[in-house]
């Protein structure tokens, strides 16, 4: 037969291991972070993942849980609403020492934010060039070395946008659950789609599983619902659009610190049964992501 002739989408080719084909970064089995349970969110880029990620740090600490979250995207914004600033980046701090790790202390990388939460922002390499993957890697390097990770309960890795190239699904490598933030449009469940099939990519040969959905900034959820019937994903929460969200964020503060009312409590308690059942164990969701037309045909566009 001649290979010119028969369709692309039918020629079988062998599998491959994990990072085979690209420029990742694969796990140094020394690397291992250890017994705390390990969290990654995901989503498209604006879709509120740092909101998220630490508003559920500190609900986990009000259950008495001791967080570690990591931020790693570029900007170094993860943690703001914690410590009030932006930190340095662990890239910062390495390269001010010339990257002798043994040269830093732990004040030079880890901060504490709001409610005991540890902060870390591992930022990334410079525009152009690099890898998310290294940064990670050197991050959990440190941690490791300074003894950090021992009395952690809970990590939360808040990751970079929608781009899951092989450098930022690093943290995936570490992760026992990945989520996924999502508003009910089509933009953010098209980036949802890619993210469920790195996340699969990855399970092939690591750990972490999808533990489910998080629906932020949405009053409905009628077309996250139906994508996640269609591929076999499960809504975990659901944060509505509010104006409290977005003055905390002005305010620089977690949704725990503003002024009292009966619509924040409602996203506290939501926040706070989140993290209770995270911590109590999900079941592993094996979803099958769709193709790009079947994505457009499921939610109605021509």
């Amino acid at each position: 037969m001649n290979v010119a002739s028969v369709p692309i989408a039918e020629i079988k080719r062998p599998p491959r291991p994990d990072g085979a084909g690209s420029l990742q970064v694969k796990l140094d089995p020394n690397l291992k972070i250890g017994n705390a349970k390990v969290f990654a969110v995901y989503g498209k880029g604006g879709i509120g993942k740092s909101t998220t990620s630490s508003n559920l740090s500190v609900a986990f600490t009000k259950l008495g849980k001791r967080v570690l979250q990591i931020g790693c995207d570029p900007k170094h914004d993860s943690t703001f609403t914690l410590t009030k600033k932006l930190m340095p980046t662990v890239i910062d701090v390495l390269e001010s020492v010339d990257f002798h790790a043994e040269e830093l202390r732990v004040e030079d990388f880890v901060y504490e934010g709001y409610n005991g939460v540890m902060c870390v922002e591992a930022g990334g390499p410079p525009a152009g060039t690099g890898c998310g993957g290294y940064v990670v890697g050197q991050t959990v390097k440190l941690l490791k070395e300074h003894h950090l990770l021992e009395d952690t309960d809970v990590v939360i890795f808040d990751v970079l946008g929608d781009v899951v190239c092989g450098g930022f699904a690093a943290p995936l490598q570490h992760a026992d659950r990945a989520l996924i933030v999502t508003a009910n449009d089509f933009d953010s469940i098209f980036a949802m789609n890619r993210i469920v099939q790195a996340i699969n990519a990855k399970a092939k040969n690591y750990n972490v599983r999808l533990g489910g959905v998080i629906a932020n900034r949405s009053r409905d959820t009628d077309q996250i619902d139906k994508f996640n019937d269609r591929v076999g994903l499960k809504r975990m929460a659901h944060f509505p659009d509010l104006d409290v969200i977005r003055r905390s964020r002005l305010k620089k503060s977690t949704l725990f610190e503003m002024e009292p009312s009966p619509e924040l409590e409602a996203v506290q308690q939501e926040y706070l049964r989140l993290a209770a059942a995270l911590w109590a164990g999900t079941e592993p969701l094996a979803p099958e992501a769709l193709k790009d037309r079947d994505i457009f045909d499921l939610l109605g566009f021509d």
